[in-house]
């Protein structure tokens, strides 16, 4: 068991969050790992950027790159109705249940693998009696402050997209790192080899006109 604190940042509109989820639920078994429900497009405007479905063919090439790594790892995946949404009531839905592993199994399943809208209290309601949760507590000002405050925190520890899974202050982001992320978390000293310290080093380059 890792003494570093494990943190994994996600947001309902990741399809990819979708695809780590089972690992990660795998690594809870052993290591205390605490997930974060936050705001992507949040993330995204506080460092400038646009996210995978805004840019015109990394659009159709995400969706596809998801679809296919499902389908090499056996998940069915079906994607919801519109995409991107709006995730707001999916994230506090999380909240209000307590983001534990089966709030987050049931939002994810809901979205991602019956291919249902997530983005209003009226399209969740059935994961919300599922879990026992009562519409108006997604509207409660608590729910809403304490996904701010997930927020907050991902855009201080430096989260620059989802999913990612923080082990102390390293962050590995995407589900296509969290082999790498286990390999650290087994021998933290791997960061600190020469060539690493030397990547974390590196000027950034220059623009040329």
């Amino acid at each position: 068991m890792s003494t570093l604190p494990l943190r994994w940042y996600f947001d309902f509109i990741s399809p990819f969050a979708f695809l780590q989820w089972p690992k990660v639920r795998a690594l809870m078994a052993t290591d205390p790992v605490v997930p974060v429900p936050i705001v992507f497009g949040a993330v995204l405007g506080a460092i400038g950027q646009k996210g995978p479905a805004e840019i015109p063919g990394k659009r159709t090439f995400t969706y596809q790159h998801a679809l296919w790594r499902a389908r090499q790892r056996g998940i069915e995946l079906r994607f919801p109705p519109a995409h991107p949404f709006n995730p707001l009531a999916a994230l506090r839905l999380c909240i209000a249940a307590g983001s534990t592993p089966a709030a987050i199994d049931a939002i994810f399943d809901w979205i991602w693998i019956r291919g249902e809208a997530g983005d209003s209290a009226e399209t969740l309601a059935p994961v919300a009696e599922k879990l026992g949760v009562q519409a108006t507590a997604l509207a409660e000002d608590a729910t809403k402050a304490a996904l701010r405050d997930n927020t907050a925190s991902a855009i201080a520890a430096g989260v620059f997209g989802v999913p990612t899974l923080a082990i102390g202050d390293a962050l590995f982001w995407g589900d296509d790192a969290h082999e790498f992320a286990l390999a650290v978390l087994r021998d933290p000293a791997l960061l600190d080899e020469a060539g690493m310290r030397r990547l974390a080093a590196l000027p950034e380059g220059v623009q040329r006109r």
